[in-house]
């Protein structure tokens, strides 16, 4: 009798527990699910940007002498026309003093030429002397007068030398590097120093081929106003506009530079300074897809799309751009598709769940 109770109480619990298995295999786990939506939408590329000033030159000598005085500092701001350094002029003087001694010398020439050569007109006139005497004095005044013009060349080549051993800013700038001191001697062509104006900067930056094709198509590329990231990852305080586009690709890196100018009125931008130009984008009705909505299979993204019948469907998606935390997507989903939104990792296509509704969590730019 005992054995009976025993085997009934055995085939009882078997029977509770395969219940109890048949009710767990029936129930359906509940996943988060996002309905997607067509937005307005901006978003933000960056591209690391060489800044250079929009005036930098080479301030160099153009005669030869000793340096004589510095009257700049390095570093320091110089306006238009300002004297920056002066080279030893005593010889350009002289050369100077010897080219108005010649000058003189030819007029005083020149003028007894021409009393000369009115005489020769008297005595042609008595018929004293023949008409050749008065051309032969004609032709040497003339000659003279000829000497007079070359002596005053002169003398404004050597004002122009002299006027070389003072140097002067071409604009207003900052003063850089000052190679040589007091003394050195100078040949034509030395640098003395660079001369920078950075109250406006140009920052270049290389766009890749389709990345170009697609602002070609987009009207309003030139008047966009675009910023400028520094390097330590504050945004420069004023907006740039991009004012120009090279005219060909480089075929080495397949990318075409685009030129931004940013106002700098507080010098805070250096020539050969980097940083990244941050260019901002609109798209009218994108169709965003969480990233943590996908994964990715051979180089392709999926996600889980979730049908009217809660049947879960592996879909491959087409992605124009990457922004942070989303996807824009180009073809693979539809507005009002359901999507889920965790938990894809556990899922296969044909899998029936119970959708728990998440809000949409619009994308916002951060500027």
């Amino acid at each position: 009798m005992k054995n009976i109770v025993s085997m009934l109480l055995v085939l009882l619990a078997l029977a509770l527990f395969g219940c109890g298995n048949k009710a767990e295999s029936e129930m359906i786990d509940a996943y988060p699910v996002i309905k997607i939506v067509a937005r307005d939408t901006s978003y933000f590329q960056d591209y690391v940007a060489d800044i250079q000033a929009v005036q930098k030159i080479e301030v160099r000598a153009r005669v030869s002498s000793f340096m004589e005085s510095i009257l700049v500092d390095e570093g320091q701001q110089v306006n238009k026309g300002q004297l920056l350094f002066t080279l030893s002029s005593q010889e350009y003087q002289q050369e100077l003093n010897k080219a108005i001694a010649v000058k003189n010398n030819a007029q005083a020439d020149v003028r007894a030429a021409e009393v000369k050569l009115e005489n020769v007109k008297k005595l042609v006139a008595k018929n004293v002397i023949s008409k050749t005497e008065q051309d032969v004095a004609q032709a040497e005044l003339e000659a003279l007068v000829a000497d007079v013009e070359e002596a005053k060349a002169r003398i404004s080549g050597a004002e122009l030398q002299l006027s070389f051993t003072k140097v002067r800013a071409p604009f207003s700038g900052q003063i850089n590097r000052i190679p040589n001191k007091v003394g050195s001697l100078i040949d034509e062509g030395t640098l003395l120093t660079t001369l920078t104006d950075s109250r406006e900067v140009f920052a270049y930056f290389p766009v890749s081929e389709k990345e170009w094709m697609e602002f070609q198509a987009r009207a309003d590329i030139h008047k966009n106003e675009v910023q400028l990231e520094l390097i330590n990852g504050t945004i420069h305080p004023y907006l740039g506009k991009i004012e120009a586009i090279e005219g060909e690709i480089d075929r080495s890196t397949g990318r075409i530079a685009f030129r931004a100018r940013f106002p700098n009125p507080n010098g805070l931008l250096k020539h050969g300074s980097t940083g990244k130009v941050r260019l901002i984008a609109n798209v009218q009705r994108a169709l965003l897809v969480p990233q943590k909505a996908t994964f990715e299979l051979q180089d392709k993204v999926f996600v889980m799309a979730v049908d009217a019948a809660n049947k879960v469907e592996m879909r491959n998606i087409e992605v124009a751009v990457r922004i942070p935390e989303y996807y824009i997507v180009k073809a693979g989903v539809r507005e009002g598709d359901r999507l889920v939104l965790e938990g894809i990792q556990q899922l296969k296509s044909g899998d029936v769940i119970t959708p728990s509704p998440v809000a949409f969590t619009p994308y916002q730019i951060t500027r």
